[in-house]
């Protein structure tokens, strides 16, 4: 049985609806409104193997914040759902990821307790219209609603395109291996608690 979520969320700044499906072949329809976001988020789903639909109509006459933010919570919360209580899985992942000049570690624990720990370096303030500083909100509001502890930090880089996109693909490649399903455990909960909530 694959593991997947459906989510519609619909506030006065944005009206989202969203599907993933964890156990995927990397598939993705994607219209943030955000062509920047877009783009790692297509980067997301073909490194991470999930198939990933989104729709998103947001107040980017303002600007890219609320609409980046809000995509944050619904994936966040559909990852989370679509785990359910994570029995089986291998809990943590973790990559070391370069792209050229550009070296990003990510390393995560589907915990259930929320903390970001972000460090992309010495980065530019736009790439194209998109405001760097929100891969941060991105990846904050994320954390907070699937429930996870995650550490991202540039190692190099001076390209902020470049240094964004490994985030993204690191991030991706580190949770495709802490939701793959452990042979070993014997579907069991990853805890000595009996609980990933």
């Amino acid at each position: 049985m694959k593991r997947t979520a459906s989510l519609s969320r619909k506030t006065a700044e944005t009206d989202i609806s969203l599907t993933v499906c964890i156990d995927g072949t990397g598939l993705a329809q994607i219209e943030s409104g955000c062509g920047f976001l877009d783009h790692m988020l297509q980067l997301f789903a073909r490194h991470s193997g999930m198939d990933l639909t989104l729709s998103c109509k947001g107040d980017t006459r303002v600007d890219d914040h609320h609409t980046v933010e809000d995509i944050g919570i619904v994936l966040g919360q559909a990852l989370h759902d679509a785990l359910g209580n994570k029995a089986g899985i291998r809990r943590y992942g973790s990559l070391i990821l370069p792209m050229d000049e550009a070296l990003v570690l990510c390393a995560l624990d589907l915990s259930g307790r929320a903390y970001l720990a972000y460090d992309a370096g010495d980065i530019h303030p736009r790439v194209g219209t998109f405001d760097t500083e929100l891969a941060e909100e991105f990846f904050q509001a994320l954390t907070r609603t699937m429930g996870i502890t995650l550490h991202i930090r540039t190692m190099a880089g001076r390209n902020t395109h470049h240094i964004l996109e490994a985030i993204f693909k690191a991030f991706a490649r580190a949770l495709k291996e802490a939701t793959a399903v452990d042979p070993a455990a014997g579907g069991r909960i990853p805890s000595t608690k009996g609980t990933l909530v």
